[in-house]
């Protein structure tokens, strides 16, 4: 669809409009500003999401999510608003099975594609969220300290954290996932005092 000045103005006026948008127009919309998105909506399914095998259904409720909801109003950002989908489709089906794997947390909260501010009530949870897993990450052993520093925040992948650290990819992916539940089991302990009494 090529923009003239007359549809740049309708899509504009639509997207600020309060009124519900015209199922031609959302279709359009979706057509040229969602579907162009999914290799990055694919790549953040599999990178965030343990069972590979559901990540074409998950992509599926995504979309069928998007479109629901710009039906309402079609957003102003596409990219942003997908992905904030994507991450919040995420969190419903981890809270469904009660289960909070560490690698699904971290990478979670890492990405900041929503739009908007936080209210001063997030702001304070998320400083003691990160209090507690400074604390946490200082209670762990050096050497898994330092393959999760070197992964989740230096992003580096496997084999240069072997090179770097002078170890197998293996022993790698192992102090990875000792440190992903040690740090679980004390990010997440009753008895935890961040403060340093535990």
């Amino acid at each position: 669809m090529v923009d003239t000045p007359d549809t740049k103005c309708e899509r504009n006026d639509l997207r600020a409009s309060d009124v519900s948008a015209p199922q031609s127009a959302v279709k359009a919309w979706f057509i040229q500003e969602v579907l162009p998105l999914e290799a990055m909506l694919m790549q953040f399914l599999r990178q965030n999401w343990r069972d590979k095998n559901d990540v074409a259904d998950l992509r599926q409720e995504v979309y069928v999510r998007i479109y629901e909801a710009a039906q309402q109003g079609i957003p102003e950002q596409a990219k942003p608003f997908v992905f904030a989908t994507a991450r919040n489709l995420l969190i419903d089906r981890v809270r469904r099975e009660r289960i909070i794997p560490i690698e699904a947390v971290t990478d979670l909260d890492a990405l900041n594609v929503a739009s908007g501010e936080a209210g001063p009530d997030r702001i304070v949870m998320a400083r003691e969220g990160l209090r507690r897993l400074r604390a946490a990450m200082r209670k762990l052993p050096l050497e898994l300290r330092e393959v999760i520093v070197l992964r989740k925040i230096e992003n580096l992948s496997r084999r240069e954290i072997a090179q770097r650290l002078g170890v197998t990819e293996r022993t790698v992916s192992r102090r990875i996932a000792e440190s992903a539940r040690a740090l679980a089991d004390t990010y997440y302990s009753d008895s935890f005092d961040p403060r340093g009494q535990s």
